[in-house]
């Protein structure tokens, strides 16, 4: 059956591989073991490019290195969204019993932009285009819920 496969990048690194020793991961490998009977027509890798962090200066490097590796993957094109990053006052997990009711902290809060809406966005385009029999999304963000119910039917 001719599929295509559609990998939520950070959900799958963050929900899987970050403490494991697998964090290269061969997507094509991992999609050829987990549909075997399936002819992989088309890998859609969606991600953001890390923003440099000076806790982790090298991380944004690691990054760059591993999708540089994944684009040697004839069938696989990779979709990026962005990261905004702004400084927000949230409350402490565990207050002080001494201090104030709340207190909070200064703390950067960084989130990923319109990945979710670009997998949606080609998953749905390339069903309706029926240049597949058969999509696979590779999350555990139950924001597809939706969508993919709207694609069943």
């Amino acid at each position: 059956m001719k599929t295509n496969a559609y990998v939520d990048g950070f959900n799958l690194y963050y929900g899987c591989l970050k403490d494991s020793p697998y964090r290269w991961l061969d997507v094509a490998k991992l999609c050829s073991l987990l549909l075997s009977s399936h002819e992989i027509y088309r890998i859609r890798y969606f991600t953001a490019p890390l923003n440099f962090r000076p806790d982790n200066p090298y991380q944004r490097q690691r990054q760059q290195t591993y999708l540089r590796a994944l684009q040697t993957i004839p069938n696989l094109t990779i979709h990026y969204g962005h990261f905004l990053t702004n400084a927000v006052r949230m409350p402490l997990a565990h207050s002080s019993p001494t201090g104030p009711q709340t207190e909070t902290a200064l703390v950067l809060k960084t989130e990923e932009k319109g990945t979710d809406v670009n997998l949606t966005t080609y998953m749905m385009a390339d069903s309706l285009s029926g240049e597949s029999e058969m999509a696979v999304l590779l999350s555990n963000d139950s924001d597809f819920k939706t969508p993919i119910e709207f694609l069943r039917s």
